[in-house]
């Protein structure tokens, strides 16, 4: 068995702590450790633990991934990289061809929460028994409310096999995400499972479905993962020819046509935390039913999420809010309007402003920066850079940098030299000249860097040499 890890998505509706270049599948939401991390950790235990995942990811967030697998001592047999998002039947079609056909892929999203583990593990060892007879298996959530934010899908009734009280079953149809007295009326009946976008198969038995529904997605993926460049622990798929994949996902290109697709019924305390309600539904709560994250002060206050990154969030005599506050944006929102947090991206993305997509804190293979002050001539930040990372060798064409050190030791080069710099030392780099920053010492080097000029934008960035193979900003 190979779990295949989907780390693509973008979180929109949990703006503005999740945003398109660091999403919440690489946040502690649920824990102390990151969605991806957990979703890797619940794995241990199977009788196929052991087996490296293979993880499916946007080029962007690359390094983010290797890091957090690093991180909880997980090696993945593969990191393969989207250069474009084709949903998720062509990424699970990029991984069934990377892997042998008698492997049973186990296709897991990076940011799900499963609190019984025990359950969860159960199911997988009924549908790794399942794939190896050539179904196509997806797990299907027992519902524990009508939601209308999930699609459904119906048993047909009468069980295949059983494992551990759960029934195999085959399919009577998908649905969509229904209104509330549907979905009402589909918990009420019974037979009706929340769609987990969870599955396994073997890899042949997905190819040869996908060959039967979809021959244009497989030819096209199969292209695009011949021509794939190996890059440091990455697999680069070629961006032209995966462009001109078809969209769609498992359920619309496969499952919903096979034959041979079944359902396993999951009561494991699911939730795939899909808005601020979902967030607070699994969350620990005071006796006034608020769930509070950080240096929050609640006073008459009921029924609400309160997260806040740093500074004091206070409310007085409110209910069923969600305010979250981050360094750059703040949301407040009624909890039951949360669905419609992604408007605010739409319009965040219409307006071309940045907190769409970044924090102000952005995280780079060698460390991270912050952003503290901008104006229109100069800007502020904290660059604090990884003992043995350095960045790239760079220049810009118009703005010049100051630096400061204040912790830790810097490897500075300035042209044609290059100079040791320790706390309370500075050095000037004038617009042009080429230069490198890099941390030689065992602790983090923290720098305060001002930049001046009359364009300050991330891609004024030539880049000569970069370790971390990133192509010139353009």
């Amino acid at each position: 068995m190979i779990p295949v890890v989907l780390s693509g998505g973008s979180g929109s509706r949990l703006w503005p702590l999740s945003r398109a270049h660091y999403p919440k599948q690489f946040i502690p939401l649920a824990g102390e450790q990151t969605m991806l991390q957990d979703t890797l950790g619940r794995l241990q235990g199977l009788q196929a633990e052991g087996l490296s995942p293979l993880v499916i990811c946007n080029e962007q967030h690359r390094f983010m991934v290797a890091e957090q697998l690093r991180e909880i001592d997980v090696t993945a047999q593969n990191i393969l990289l989207e250069p474009v998002g084709r949903n998720t039947a062509p990424a699970v079609a990029l991984a069934a061809l990377a892997a042998a056909p008698e492997d049973i892929l186990l296709v897991l999203p990076a940011d799900h929460v499963i609190d019984d583990v025990p359950a969860f593990h159960r199911a997988i060892e009924l549908a790794c028994s399942e794939a190896e007879q050539g179904a196509l298996v997806t797990f299907g959530v027992v519902p524990t409310s009508a939601q209308t934010g999930y699609g459904y899908i119906q048993a047909a009734g009468g069980g295949l096999s059983q494992a551990g009280g759960s029934v195999a079953q085959r399919i009577a149809q998908f649905i969509e995400k229904p209104d509330l007295a549907t979905a009402q009326a589909y918990v009420d009946s019974g037979g009706y499972y929340w769609n987990s976008g969870m599955f396994a198969f073997k890899a042949s038995r997905y190819l040869e479905e996908l060959e039967r529904y979809q021959p244009a997605m497989l030819s096209a993926c199969r292209a695009a993962l011949d021509g794939a460049s190996v890059d440091l622990d990455f697999t680069r798929i070629d961006a032209e020819l995966f462009a001109a994949c078809p969209d769609d996902s498992i359920d619309y290109a496969v499952m919903e046509k096979t034959d041979n697709a079944v359902v396993i019924p999951l009561d494991a305390g699911w939730s795939d935390i899909g808005s601020w309600s979902a967030l607070w539904d699994i969350s620990e709560k005071d006796p006034q039913g608020n769930s509070c994250k950080g240096d929050v002060l609640a006073i008459d206050t009921e029924n609400s999420y309160l997260h806040t990154n740093g500074r004091l969030l206070a409310t007085v005599g409110v209910k069923n809010l969600v305010v979250v506050e981050t360094d750059d944006a703040v949301l407040v929102a009624d909890k039951s309007r949360v669905q419609d947090v992604k408007a605010v991206v739409n319009r965040l993305q219409a307006e071309g402003r940045s907190e769409r997509d970044s924090h102000r804190k952005v995280y780079r293979p060698w460390g991270m920066y912050d952003s503290i002050a901008q104006n229109g001539r100069y800007q502020t930040k904290r660059i604090v850079v990884n003992p043995g990372a350095r960045l790239s060798l760079q220049m810009h064409h118009h703005r010049s940098e100051h630096w400061v050190v204040v912790q830790g030791t810097g490897l500075v080069t300035r042209g044609d030299e290059q100079v040791l710099l320790s706390v309370n030392e500075s050095t000037y780099i004038p617009i042009g000249m080429r230069h490198r920053l890099e941390n030689p010492g065992v602790i983090p080097l923290e720098i305060i860097e001002v930049q001046t000029g009359d364009y300050l934008g991330e891609d004024d960035i030539v880049r000569f040499d970069d370790q971390y193979g990133r192509a010139p900003e353009k």
